[in-house]
């Protein structure tokens, strides 16, 4: 067995636990974020959406004070002279220029409906994008939880890394005196490798994170999650009932739904006023000339036009029932939103109650299992004791610290999610 004691040895190699840090770029969640936002797609277009909208809702307000105007200046040359209206004269060239004016009086009210459906493209717009900012928020959150549990997970490694060199140590000194047999070391120097091994997985777990992070937030070089997470997972500040209450009114998925069957709703009523009379006030200024700028000739106009639309080739019904149809889609869509919400809360909630019990489960584990290793160490050194038990005790507590950490990461990823879902923060 010396042989094979000296060639396990000759393999144990020291372990990095992960990237240096002068090459690791330390970011707060906060800063996260912020620059997590600037760079997601989704949250960008639904920020452009935003501004879109509100720029629709601008026209629809200035549509019933101001008119529609349109300018025209135009010069054209004709191969032999010809009476020119504006100087009264013959010439070869004529400029022409005029401005036009239409104000619509009455549409079947379809301006009012027209602002209507843009208050709610508004209203839609901005749930959408606080909508996409939680959705980013989450994405953040997983990366950069990610990284504080991969840290720690790797802190745990490396703990099993020393416990286990240290039983290696007082192995070979019970071996060298007799109190232990050879194959105590052997046990312990594979527990050895074995801990090396899993050190190293959980380093390049723990560099992945950290570039996964650094993708999020738009960086070249890795990121590292400069705050620790060992806070208790606190009670949640409302109940069950409460959260799917307020999901499902004030949520901005509830939100973005509901705007989205009253944008359907006005543009069906404003389609309806196309088959009522049509009151529109126009003027025009025009000029005359052979120069530019014209002004030999000028002359005004204003009126009133009255047009009743009677038949288009049934463009005026497709288009009314195609209205219908977007209107019951968005009223069936609301509907099995505000259902999808109320199992998306339950679904949440529940997760973060259970992974909170699981975390206070890990805690007092991980109690117990130092306890036991205590004794079995003890036991140990007394003789009372296998080399099986004693490595059974430091894996199982090796085991139990990872279960905390990965209790913890998933508690506050349920609490994120939960946050995304209502569109607040809860603490």
């Amino acid at each position: 067995m010396l042989p094979l004691f000296l060639a396990l040895q000759m393999s144990l190699a020291p372990v990095g636990s992960g990237q240096p840090q002068d090459t690791l770029s330390r970011v707060t969640l906060e800063e996260a974020l912020q620059r997590a936002a600037q760079l997601d797609p989704d949250y960008v277009a639904a920020v452009r959406q935003t501004t879109d909208a509100a720029w629709s809702r601008r026209a629809a307000r200035t549509a019933f004070l101001l008119p529609a105007v349109t300018a025209q200046l135009s010069t054209t040359r004709y191969s032999s002279e010809f009476f020119n209206i504006g100087t009264g004269e013959p010439a070869s060239t004529i400029v022409d220029a005029r401005i036009d004016g239409q104000l619509n009086l009455f549409a079947g009210l379809s301006k009012l409906h027209e602002l209507a459906r843009a208050n709610a493209e508004v209203e839609g717009a901005e749930a959408n994008e606080l909508r996409a900012r939680f959705a980013t928020a989450l994405l953040t959150e997983t990366d950069y939880y990610d990284v504080i549990a991969q840290r720690e997970l790797t802190r745990v490694a490396e703990e099993r890394v020393r416990r286990a060199e240290e039983q290696l140590a007082i192995a070979r000194a019970r071996v060298i005196a007799g109190a232990a047999v050879q194959t105590d070391s052997l046990q312990l120097l594979l527990e050895v490798q074995q801990a090396r091994v899993e050190l190293l997985r959980q380093a390049a777990r723990l560099k992945v994170s950290r570039y996964q992070l650094a993708r999020r937030i738009g960086s070249f070089r890795p990121a590292d999650a400069a705050e620790e997470d060992l806070l208790p997972a606190p009670e949640l500040p409302l109940s069950e009932e409460e959260a799917i209450r307020e999901a499902i009114s004030s949520s901005p998925e509830a939100v973005f739904s509901r705007s989205n069957e009253g944008a359907a709703e006005a543009q069906l009523r404003s389609l309806k006023g196309d088959y009522l009379p049509r009151v529109d006030l126009f003027g025009r200024v025009s000029a005359t000339d052979e120069t530019f700028f014209p002004s030999a000739a000028t002359r005004s106009s204003f009126g009133i036009t009255f047009s009743l639309p009677i038949w288009n080739n049934g463009q005026r019904e497709i288009a009314l029932s195609r209205a219908v149809t977007a209107r019951d889609v968005a009223r069936a869509a609301r509907g099995d939103v505000e259902l999808a919400l109320q199992r998306d809360v339950v679904q949440a909630y529940e997760a973060y109650e259970a992974a909170k019990a699981a975390f206070e489960l890990a805690s007092q584990s991980v109690v117990v299992a130092q306890e036991n290793l205590r004794v079995q160490e003890e036991r140990y050194r007394s003789g009372a004791t296998t080399i099986i038990d004693l490595i059974t005790a430091q894996v199982s507590l090796s085991e139990t610290e990872a279960e905390l950490v990965r209790s913890r990461y998933t508690t506050r990823l349920a609490l994120s999610g939960l946050e995304a879902i209502l569109g607040r923060r809860l603490f």
